[in-house]
């Protein structure tokens, strides 16, 4: 059993983080010595850094814990995996485009403002006075 802090340094997460997880219900409530203080198993160490690993790939704080609990009964849990990775990966591919758009839009912008002219361009642009 560790503190709180050993906890973070373990797993990953900030304790800010780990205590927002105890307080949703998205990891157990840890125990607690005779003064009050968290303590921290081996196995709630493994369960903060799950989460952290599918927080990192960019997957929701529902999809984390919809992976942990199939993580936890894994038989016949490919499919549902497959499923929840394929629509995460759909997303990302629809971020990825949106910035490159983005990116696209502020490539223009920027060149706009090597022009040197007077009024700024980009301004102009994002108060809607160039549309």
């Amino acid at each position: 059993m560790v503190a709180i802090g050993e906890a973070a340094r373990l797993s990953g997460v900030s304790i800010e983080t780990i205590r927002y997880y105890e307080h949703e219900g998205l990891v157990a409530k840890a125990g607690r010595t005779a003064s009050g203080r968290r303590t921290f198993s081996k196995a709630s160490i493994y369960e903060l850094r799950f989460i952290k690993r599918c927080r990192d790939l960019g997957f929701s704080i529902h999809d984390a814990v919809a992976l942990r609990s199939l993580a936890n009964e894994p038989a016949n849990a490919c499919e549902t995996v497959g499923q929840l990775d394929r629509n995460h990966l759909t997303d990302v591919r629809a971020k990825i485009a949106e910035l490159r758009r983005l990116e696209s839009a502020l490539i223009e912008l920027v060149a706009n403002c090597a022009k040197e002219q007077h009024d700024c361009p980009m301004l102009d642009a994002l108060m809607g006075q160039n549309s």
